[in-house]
C-alpha cells in the first residue's frame, strides 16, 4: 500500500492511474477503522482495479471541540488494517492540506462555509432539515465540504459509504448529483458485532459493560421490524422508547420512522412506502446511531 501525505504527490500519482485507465474505488473515512470499513474496501476491491482510502479526522463537521479532541485516532493500526484489506492506495493529509486558514476561521466563527459548492446552488431539502441536521447544525455543511474536496482530488469512479450513517449516505448522494460529479455513490449493509451492535469508531470509546448494554439498541430496532405489520407507527415508537428506556441507561434524542427517500417521519404510510427506522441516543459520553429498512408494509397502518 502506498501512502501519500500531500495532496500535490497524490494527485501526480493518480494521473498514472488514470493514464493506464484503471477504475478507482474509494473508501473515505475518519480513522479508528473496524469491520465495517473493510467490508468498504472488500467491496470496492469486487468492482474496482484500484481501491484509495482515505484518513482525515474532518474538524469542520463537528459541532463540539471536544468531541473532535477525543475521537480515536490509530492510525498505525488503521494502515495494517488497510494492508490486510489489500488497499492499494491511502491518503491521509494533515489539516493544511485541506482548508485554508480561512476556511478553519469561518467554522470556529461558526459561519456555514458554501464554498464547495463551487458556485452552484445545492438543495438537500429536507434531508438535512430532520434527526442529525436538526441536532447537529452545520454538521452536514462540515460532511460535504471535506466529501466534495476528496471527491475533487481522487475522481473515484465509485465511492463507498456504510448504512449506518444513512441519513449522511442520502445527502452525499444528493451532493454528488447536484454538483454533477460522476462517481457512483454505492451504499454498503451496517455491520454488527457479535452482540448486534453496529460497527463504529466511536466504539472504541466505550468500556466492555457499556457495549454490551449497547446491544439493546439492535435488539429494539429488530423487535420493531419484527412488529412493523401488528401495530400502527404510533405504537410501534411508544414499545421502542419504553424498551431504550427500560435499561435506564440511554439518554434517547431521537427514534423515528421515516421514509427512506425523503427522511420525513410518518405517521400512516401507504402500501407502497418505503420506511426507515432511525435512532440517536447517549450511552454516558458516547452518542451512538443506528438504524434498520423496513421490509414492505403488508398494509396501512
Amino acid at each position: 500500500m502506498i501512502i501519500f501525505k500531500s495532496k500535490i504527490k497524490f494527485k501526480s500519482h493518480l494521473q498514472e492511474v488514470k493514464n493506464q485507465q484503471q477504475s478507482i474505488g474509494f473508501v473515505p473515512t475518519m480513522g479508528a477503522l473496524h469491520k465495517g470499513h473493510i467490508s468498504l474496501i472488500e467491496k470496492a476491491k469486487t468492482e474496482c482495479d484500484v481501491v484509495i482510502a482515505s484518513i482525515f479526522v474532518n474538524p469542520t463537521q463537528f459541532n463540539n471541540l471536544s468531541d473532535l479532541d477525543k475521537y480515536p485516532r490509530t492510525f498505525e493500526q488503521d494502515c495494517e488494517i488497510l494492508i490486510k484489506a489489500g488497499c492499494d492506495i491511502l491518503f491521509a493529509p494533515e489539516i493544511s492540506e485541506m482548508y485554508s486558514k480561512e476556511e478553519i476561521e469561518l467554522k470556529q466563527q461558526n459561519i456555514e462555509d458554501k464554498s464547495w459548492a463551487k458556485g452552484k446552488t445545492v438543495d438537500f431539502g429536507s434531508l438535512a432539515n430532520v434527526m442529525e441536521g436538526l441536532r447537529r447544525p452545520g454538521h452536514f455543511n462540515g460532511v460535504v465540504q471535506i466529501v466534495s474536496k476528496l471527491f475533487r482530488v481522487v475522481e473515484p469512479n465509485r465511492a463507498y459509504f456504510g448504512q449506518k450513517d444513512f441519513q449522511q449516505l442520502m445527502i452525499i448522494k444528493k451532493m454528488a448529483q447536484q454538483l454533477e460529479m460522476p462517481i457512483e455513490i454505492v451504499a454498503c449493509p451496517i455491520v454488527r458485532d457479535q452482540n448486534g451492535l453496529a460497527m463504529s469508531s466511536r466504539n472504541k470509546r466505550l468500556s466492555l459493560d457499556e457495549k454490551e448494554k449497547a446491544a439493546l439498541i439492535s435488539k429494539t430496532l429488530f423487535n420493531i421490524k419484527a412488529l412493523q405489520n401488528e401495530k400502527s407507527i404510533s405504537e410501534l415508537k411508544a414499545i421502542a422508547i419504553q424498551q431504550l428506556k427500560a435499561g435506564d441507561q440511554f439518554e434517547v434524542e431521537y427514534f423515528e420512522i421515516s421514509d427512506i427517500e425523503t427522511l420525513q417521519p410518518v405517521t400512516s404510510p401507504n402500501s407502497t412506502q418505503q420506511l426507515i427506522v432511525c435512532v440517536a441516543l447517549r450511552l454516558g459520553e458516547v452518542r451512538l446511531i443506528d438504524n434498520i429498512i423496513l421490509s414492505p408494509i403488508k398494509q396501512a397502518v
